[in-house]
């Protein structure tokens, strides 16, 4: 194996370590996320996971190219019904999230 080529090698693992890691950390907020809503929200956290289901380069606000990962939980109210729960991370940080959440009263201002 010439130089070049074990190079080309290295850089390439390093690579696909970098984006597993990343992928790795990116499920686990996720999965800290969906559970701290279930929580706040006074709902049941099924399966105790987070399933990713997409990846997709995009332009974060810098303007540098990332990923954007989408992931989908379950949850339930009762512990029989099961509702679906869909976060968006990107870079991390938390930019769409549809499930449950904690109810809440609104005053009404009678002026």
């Amino acid at each position: 194996m010439s130089p070049l080529s074990a190079l080309l090698w290295l850089i390439a693992g390093g690579a696909a370590f970098a984006y597993w890691n990343a992928a790795r950390a990116a499920a686990e907020r996720a999965g800290l996320l969906g559970r701290n809503a279930c929580k706040a929200a006074g709902v049941i956290w099924l399966d105790q996971s987070v399933h990713a289901n997409g990846v997709r380069l995009c332009r974060g606000e810098d303007g540098w190219l990332g990923f954007e990962r989408s992931f989908r939980f379950e949850y339930s109210y009762d512990g029989i019904d099961r509702h679906v729960g869909r976060l968006v991370l990107r870079k991390g940080q938390l930019v769409s999230f549809v499930g449950p959440v904690a109810p809440s009263v609104t005053p009404i201002d009678r002026h």
